[in-house]
């Protein structure tokens, strides 16, 4: 997942260069729906399955959490909109996208799940906050691909699926 979730947030950060914050912010309720079956192509060029454990607790969790912050996500949609800030619904979905490492990490055993949710957040925040009005959806999205680089990096478990 994490090499999916960098391509499609690399893809989201290219695109908020030219597109309008709102079309950013639309694209961004899509990303967890695109960063799935990316992921699932990139592990059968692999030579992988996703998810072909059948019973394995991990991948139940962890589709279980993507239910979980989805129920969450029309939440984001009416404060963006209660704000007329377009750019929350990216903030939102970064943050919200960051929080599935949780119980991945600790059903997994490895600390890297917190420290990728704590990172993403308050780099997102960060980038949110200070980064010029025009570069604020490059700077969240630039952000989280820069997250996953380092829970790549930073993982126990190389066998990290896509």
């Amino acid at each position: 997942m994490p090499i999916a979730g960098m391509v499609a947030w690399a893809a989201l950060g290219v695109a908020a260069l030219t597109l309008p914050e709102r079309t950013v912010g639309t694209l961004a309720l899509y990303i967890m729906v695109a960063i799935l079956p990316l992921a699932f192509l990139i592990e059968r060029a692999r030579g992988r399955n996703l998810f072909a454990g059948g019973d394995n607790p991990l991948d139940k969790l962890f589709l279980s959490s993507i239910a979980m912050i989805g129920a969450v996500v029309p939440l984001v949609v009416v404060a963006a909109g209660l704000a007329s800030e377009p750019l929350l619904v990216l903030l939102g979905m970064a943050i919200l996208a960051g929080v599935i490492w949780i119980p991945w990490g600790w059903a997994a055993g490895d600390p890297v799940g917190m420290r990728h949710a704590i990172g993403r957040t308050a780099g997102c925040y960060i980038a949110y906050a200070f980064a010029p009005q025009s570069l604020n959806g490059v700077a969240i999205c630039a952000v989280v691909v820069l997250s996953y680089a380092f829970t790549l990096m930073g993982s126990k478990k190389m066998g990290v699926p896509a």
